[in-house]
């Protein structure tokens, strides 16, 4: 197996900027390294390439060959409180985003970042460095709370994010503090928000070396989030390649997984979900509608790829690249919102800025492969998420796997080591809450990541991870469930039955951790039209 793997490894690599480098920092340029996150949106936790995927990746494949692939990564499983949780080493609700950005009167779920968290550009700022961020926002709607306000020199993204060829309702997009374009007064023709992001990322990297910092980038996609949409070449690419139906993807996806060493074989594909249909089943013009759904979602993640293609070049050019952590990671699991059929809907041609195009809970089964649920959900499907990291002159071991679990947390602990920055205890003049994360050094390094647990709450689904066990449940009245993740990842065989004391334990400590980290008070009931969760009416396996 590890010979297969290595096998692989060399396969995805390419010559050029892939290559392990020296370790020193480039002439002129700051020996401490340049940090780049890139966040997408949506996308499962098989989608690229390098993790099993057929949709073509290239250049994060490459960077997975000349970095570190996570196996046991996590989100939140849902965006804002990713986001939130991303940029300040903390669990959502203790920032005040344990939800969405609506207001629901609570500390944990007031809609924005409070004021006893900083954020990795505030801490990054401290240390010297240039901070800017491209994208989508999502963690405080009014100009009050943009990224300006939370330690970023620079911005050029939306509060909300949520679009590709010109902002929807209610939707805008920003430079720093100023309105750009918003749906009555939208972009030119020709952009493209996956594109626009990164073509403003490598203008601010310019800026950062003509100050002569060190800088800290981060990079918020919506791609692929829903509504789909992609230039018609890009869609016309993977028309037909999605008639073989989810099925069978499903198990092509799950055997590359074996083959690379990202999943055990001891560890069955999850069944499909009671309400997706077994594509032999499904009559051959919906069959096409399905491909064209799809592939509309494929063109979204190659765009997404070649956006991180751009990228890299431009930090090679500019001789960065050897000395720049890179992480890529998702927000949450594929999503499968819209119900087994999806949507596929005008009045503009699917893909184009007039469609409105979901992959629904069908393809999300793919998306998501080999694990159960989605986005919403703290069972594996829902939190996730593939971590590429690339630090040429940092990583020693190219190409290979990590399977220590880690969290979005841990990126804040991750950045404050890398860079010699302090976290502090206190931030303009009020008290700060000290980090949850760990730093993933020890895990590049292959070492064991120290800690006690791992927790989730979003929407009253819930779950623990500790060492190996998780306890998970669906909503907050469900049953727990206990799953042994060594032998079960795709979590299969619920063993709180026949192990009570351990769910016990396993269920007054997240009890104490949701008491401490503002889960509780839970908000107040609101409309189920905004935040409804897929399939109501047929319970997923």
């Amino acid at each position: 197996m590890k010979r297969l793997a290595l096998l692989l490894v060399g396969a995805l690599a390419a010559p050029g900027w892939a290559t392990t480098l020296a370790a020193t920092a480039p002439a002129g340029q700051p020996s401490r390294p340049n940090i780049v996150v890139i966040l997408a949106d949506d996308m499962g936790f098989s989608d690229l390439g390098c993790y099993g995927g057929e949709i073509p990746t290239p250049n994060l494949d490459r960077l997975a060959a000349g970095g570190l692939r996570f196996t046991q990564f996590y989100n939140t499983g849902r965006c804002c409180p990713t986001r939130a949780s991303l940029l300040t080493g903390l669990y959502p609700h203790q920032t005040g985003v344990g939800h969405m950005v609506e207001d629901r009167g609570v500390p944990g779920y007031r809609g924005f970042l409070n004021d006893r968290c900083v954020t990795l550009a505030e801490v990054l700022r401290g240390a010297g460095y240039f901070t800017a961020m491209t994208g989508k926002w999502h963690v405080g709607q009014t100009p009050e709370y943009w990224p300006r306000q939370r330690g970023f020199d620079r911005f050029y993204g939306s509060e909300a994010g949520g679009f590709y060829f010109r902002p929807i309702a209610q939707r805008k997009v920003i430079r720093d503090d100023t309105v750009l374009y918003t749906a009555t007064n939208p972009p030119p023709d020709g952009w493209y928000s996956t594109d626009a992001w990164t073509e403003q990322a490598v203008g601010f990297v310019d800026e950062a070396r003509a100050a002569g910092k060190p800088f800290f980038l981060y990079i918020a996609h919506n791609a692929p989030h829903f509504p789909l949409q992609a230039p018609p070449d890009d869609i016309a690419r993977f028309r037909g390649q999605y008639m073989a139906g989810w099925d069978k993807l499903r198990q092509q996806r799950h055997a590359r997984q074996i083959q690379m060493g990202l999943v055990s074989r001891d560890w069955p594909l999850s069944p499909r979900a009671p309400a997706v249909p077994a594509w032999e089943d499904v009559r051959p013009q919906e069959r096409e509608r399905f491909d064209q759904i799809m592939a509309i979602y494929a063109a979204c993640v190659e765009r997404l790829d070649r956006s991180v293609g751009r990228l890299v070049a431009a930090l090679k050019e500019r001789g960065l690249l050897d000395n720049t952590l890179l992480l890529f990671l998702s927000e949450n699991g594929g999503n499968a919102e819209s119900g087994p059929n999806g949507r596929l809907e005008g009045p503009g041609s699917p893909g184009s800025g007039d469609s409105t195009v979901f992959c629904g809970e069908s393809w999300a089964t793919l998306q998501n492969t080999p694990f159960r649920r989605y986005k919403h959900f703290n069972h594996e499907g829902g939190i996730a998420t593939p971590l590429i990291a690339h630090w040429p002159a940092r990583i020693r071991d190219a190409g290979q796997l990590r399977h220590q679990p880690g969290h979005v947390v841990d990126i804040m602990a991750t950045c404050v080591e890398v860079s010699g920055a302090e976290y502090p205890a206190r931030f303009k003049d009020r008290p700060i809450q000290p980090m949850e994360g760990r730093s993933l050094l020890a895990a590049f390094d292959n070492k064991p990541i120290a800690r006690e647990a791992l927790y989730w709450e979003h929407e009253g689904n819930a779950a623990i991870r500790m060492g190996d066990w998780k306890l998970v449940r669906q909503g907050r009245n469900g049953p727990w469930e206990l799953y042994d993740l060594k032998a079960d990842r795709t979590e299969l065989h619920d063993l709180a039955a026949t192990k009570p004391e351990l769910t016990g334990q396993l269920a007054a400590r997240w009890e104490s951790w949701a008491e401490r980290a503002n889960v509780k008070p839970y908000p107040p009931a609101q409309p189920a039209k905004k935040q409804a969760q897929p399939n109501k009416k047929k319970a997923n396996p």
